[in-house]
């Protein structure tokens, strides 16, 4: 049984991860998609995203297209949710 006081996160993530994928996709917002690692830096600049973001973004591989958050918190590293199907 987990305890109902503590933070739930899915299998696959932490905590850490899901705070750094929620920061990128409140700055991203939803309608850059699909985008590629330039596009979403100069995104990210002009919604004055924190340094922190803007360096995970600089480091997503150049020439590849991403169609949402979850494609770039796994190019970055970040432990995803599983798929359940």
């Amino acid at each position: 049984m987990t305890d109902p006081h503590q933070p739930a996160t899915s299998p696959g993530t932490d905590p850490a991860d899901v705070e750094r994928r929620a920061a990128i996709a409140e700055t991203l917002g939803k309608e850059v998609w699909p985008a590629d690692r330039d596009t979403l830096v100069s995104k990210a600049q002009e919604s004055n995203a924190p340094d922190a973001v803007l360096a995970q973004l600089r480091r997503l591989p150049a020439g590849t297209e991403f169609t949402n958050v979850q494609e770039v918190a796994q190019a970055l590293g970040m432990g995803t949710e599983q798929q359940r199907f």
